[in-house]
């Protein structure tokens, strides 16, 4: 069940339109690397150190190849690859590389079959709203902070990609995107 809160912001298209408000992601703490080999080699053959130790020596592998300009392909989950900005000049003579090549970045591309696994069937749950600085645990309980009573349908927030899903207090809900 992935969570997100609930903010009121400034549409950064229309700046000049009224707040709206706009779900956020809240992203869980990252297993160690530990918990996440143990659960990844549970009920296989590999153990756990092995998984760790080739983790270890991809990331070597990755840092080297991507230094050296190269496109990683990380199995079947992408590829990772380095961008960057630059200025431009009139002349080519006067390009310099090291004052005018800025922002560079590490980009994972996942692969389509490993974005479409992942997003078939993912589950949102409200897990709050944030307003002004004040974060409250549940829809419901910033509703009765701000005095606010249902005019009919409670519409929970929560919402599945391909389906219904769980709302804020695990009520089914029909969450909409808009």
């Amino acid at each position: 069940m992935y969570k997100y809160k609930l903010v009121k912001k400034i549409n950064p298209q229309d700046k000049a339109a009224p707040k709206k408000w706009y779900a956020i992601p809240i992203s869980e703490v990252p297993q160690t690397v530990k918990a996440m080999t143990r659960a990844a080699t549970e009920n296989t053959t590999t153990a756990p150190i092995e998984m760790e130790a080739a983790l270890e020596l991809l990331g070597r592998h990755a840092r080297q190849q991507l230094q050296q300009g190269h496109t990683v392909r990380v199995g079947d989950l992408g590829t990772i690859r380095v961008s960057f900005k630059s200025d431009g000049v009139e002349n080519i003579t006067d390009f310099n590389a090291g004052a005018m090549i800025k922002n560079p970045r590490i980009i994972f591309t996942p692969s389509k079959e490993f974005r479409e696994s992942v997003l078939q069937g993912i589950q949102f749950q409200n897990a709050g709203v944030l307003d002004e600085g004040i974060s409250y645990a549940s829809l419901s309980d910033y509703k009765k902070a701000k005095g606010i009573t249902s005019g009919g349908s409670d519409d929970s927030g929560g919402s599945s990609i391909g389906g219904g899903g769980t709302g804020e207090d695990g009520e089914d809900g029909e969450g909409g995107f808009s």
